[in-house]
């Protein structure tokens, strides 16, 4: 009788491993295909100058308004020509702002280069992060991404607000092109105890068009699993340095005015 019973053992226990292995999240799961947005085009100037209220967090000169992500140390990627450039080195990462925000308006111009390779979010991928939570890839995520021409999943195009909502058009433009974005930012409020007390709201124009309409979302953009909200009061604005092999993306013309 013990003979029988220690196989079985291990066969209801090779079960269990196998069903917690495969009900364990992946990123797919929450990966979104259609509808596919409508191509829209725009050919309105993209750049706006900064009104007379506004914090300029870059005007092309230096990094003064930045630090490194993972050790608040200044800034280390590139300044050339009124352009900031990505650091895709080993170990430099993500960049956010020095001071905090809480609600706000935000302009930010981007641009893929025009001799950007790979297809999907291997192609031109970064991230405005609107409320920098923590180290590496928390907070709230607008997605930077080449979606000209460039399948992906919708909810993780340019535009959206990533893995959560897919943009009500899509007016991206060409490789080697300036683009822009303009957000309005509602943070989340949250009770003494921690808990949410109202949600997060985000209303984007993508070279000025409306793509994201005063959208409520679920919490944090995660790459994996589903959005949960972590208390916070004020928090600074990050951009991501993202680990694929594509060549690097360049912002210009940053500027923030923080509303009541």
């Amino acid at each position: 009788m013990r003979r029988l019973l220690f196989p079985l053992a291990l066969s209801f226990a090779a079960t269990a491993v196998f069903a917690q292995e495969t009900a364990k999240p992946k990123p797919e799961d929450t990966e979104i295909w259609s509808p596919v947005p409508p191509v829209v085009s725009n050919t309105a100037p993209v750049t706006t100058a900064p009104p007379s209220d506004a914090t300029v967090l870059f005007d092309g000169k230096n990094l003064d308004q930045w630090v490194q992500v993972s050790d608040k140390s200044p800034a280390k990627w590139f300044v050339k020509d009124d352009t900031l450039t990505v650091n895709k080195e080993k170990g430099v990462g993500n960049i956010e702002t020095k001071k905090s925000f809480k609600n706000y308006q935000l302009h930010i111009e981007w641009k893929v280069p025009a001799t950007i390779t790979g297809e999907g979010q291997a192609r031109g991928n970064s991230g405005v992060f609107l409320a920098s939570t923590g180290t590496g890839d928390a907070g709230y995520e607008l997605q930077v991404l080449d979606s000209y021409q460039n399948k992906t999943y919708v909810n993780g195009m340019a535009g959206s607000l990533y893995k959560q909502a897919i943009p009500l058009a899509n007016p991206g433009r060409k490789p080697g092109e300036w683009q822009s974005y303009d957000v309005i930012w509602t943070a989340p409020i949250f009770n003494a105890d921690g808990s949410l007390k109202t949600p997060a709201y985000a209303t984007v124009l993508f070279n000025g068009v409306l793509v994201e309409d005063h959208y409520e979302l679920k919490g944090e953009t995660l790459y994996i699993g589903k959005p949960v909200y972590k208390a916070y009061d004020r928090a600074p604005i990050k951009l991501q340095a993202h680990g694929d092999k594509s060549e690097p993306l360049s912002f210009r013309n940053i500027w923030v005015r923080e509303l009541p």
